[in-house]
């Protein structure tokens, strides 16, 4: 079962993130917030993280998809508050 709490709370940590993704120009700090990112898809609520996903196992672990994938599963999440 996937509670309104960790709807979010993931909302809330990869929507500030991606906003900071988006506007920065610094590649150092965009590498950091996709190992944050990465980091706590690990160890988020597996059924929330398949419903985002897609199924995809690399969801939100792409570098090449990153930007992507966070736009996407904000707007998923956005969705299910």
């Amino acid at each position: 079962m996937i509670t309104r709490d960790s709807i979010e709370t993931a909302y809330s940590f990869l929507h500030q993130k991606r906003n900071v993704y988006i506007h920065s120009a610094l590649d150092w700090q965009k590498d950091d917030i996709e190992y944050a990112i990465a980091s706590y898809a690990d160890d988020m609520s597996q059924e929330l993280y398949d419903e985002i996903s897609g199924g995809r196992p690399d969801f939100l672990r792409d570098h090449k998809r990153f930007q992507e994938d966070i736009t996407k599963a904000v707007e998923q999440l956005e969705g299910m508050l």
